[in-house]
């Protein structure tokens, strides 16, 4: 077979949802008005584990497709797709998404002989509050709260909740016109969420993995480190993302080979169509 057509569709809804490749960065602060929408296609090359606490690690080459809208109650930009349900000046209620690829099993590690993990995504409210803003610089507390939902081919079934409250530090053109930014937080998430990559089921176990069952609780801490530039028709972005899992509820689950995750992606594109209709620009446009 020449294609694994599964596994395609897979990386499709990965390209689409990936928090930081799915949307765009404005390098244009000081223009007055914006179009209303601006679209491109590009690509961008990431590398991460299997899954957090794996030492397996995937590369793919996703596709890009590069969106930027920016309507009064839907935004798409680089924080992702996000409906706005409250906008004060310094207090913000939205709703958000995010995701995570999935994994084939190897053959010589941890979960060899159990199922592949599927591509989940996660939708659900963020309260965001400004805790500093300066000309060009904010700083916020994040609050996002998300349902998780897993996909295979043919279906779509709940894979628990999770959530990530974290401090997030942004400043717009700080280096040479690169945006960059920087956030760190706790991950939590429910049982049933963790046993979608942790739990052992007896019919799996042996006597190297051992049967478990996951709990609910302290899911590891974050830190995101972004930067991204705008050119006349050509966005290019990157990413680096460190997890840290000691404490974690999971972390003597026979799945979790270390505690330490990094996650790497580069990303460009072209940029070849925008709206003649323009809409005034906020300060989100800075960042």
């Amino acid at each position: 077979m020449l294609f694994n057509i599964p596994k395609l569709f897979k990386i499709f809804v990965l390209s689409i949802f990936i928090p930081l490749f799915v949307a765009s960065e404005n390098a244009m602060g000081g223009e007055q008005e914006l179009p209303l929408w601006e679209v491109g296609l590009g690509i961008a090359p990431i590398t991460m584990p299997s899954y957090r606490g794996a030492r397996s690690r995937v590369l793919y080459p996703v596709p890009l497709p590069y969106i930027d809208y920016r309507g009064d109650y839907l935004r798409i930009d680089r924080e992702g797709i996000r409906g706005l349900l409250y906008n004060s000046d310094r207090i913000r209620l939205d709703l958000s998404g995010d995701g995570a690829i999935p994994a084939a099993t190897d053959e010589d590690g941890p979960r060899e002989g159990m199922p592949d993990l599927d591509p989940i995504l996660e939708f659900g409210p963020s309260l965001n509050i400004i805790l500093m803003e300066n000309p060009g610089t904010r700083l916020r507390l994040r609050l996002p709260v998300r349902v998780v939902m897993a996909v295979d081919f043919f279906s779509i079934y709940h894979a628990g909740w999770k959530a990530h409250p974290h401090i997030s530090f942004d400043a717009g053109e700080a280096l040479h016109g690169w945006n960059v930014g920087t956030a760190i937080g706790p991950l939590f998430a429910d049982k049933k969420y963790h046993a979608f990559y942790y739990d052992v089921a007896g019919r799996y176990a042996d006597e190297s993995r051992k049967r478990y069952r996951s709990g609910g609780g302290y899911s590891g801490t974050s830190l995101m480190l972004t930067a991204s530039r705008r050119f006349r028709h050509v966005w290019a972005g990157m990413f680096l993302r460190y997890d840290n899992l000691a404490g974690a509820v999971f972390k003597d689950s026979p799945l979790v080979e270390t505690r330490h995750s990094l996650m790497a992606g580069f990303g460009i594109a072209y940029i070849f169509r925008k709206s003649a209709q323009t809409v005034p620009a906020t300060r989100d446009d800075l960042y």
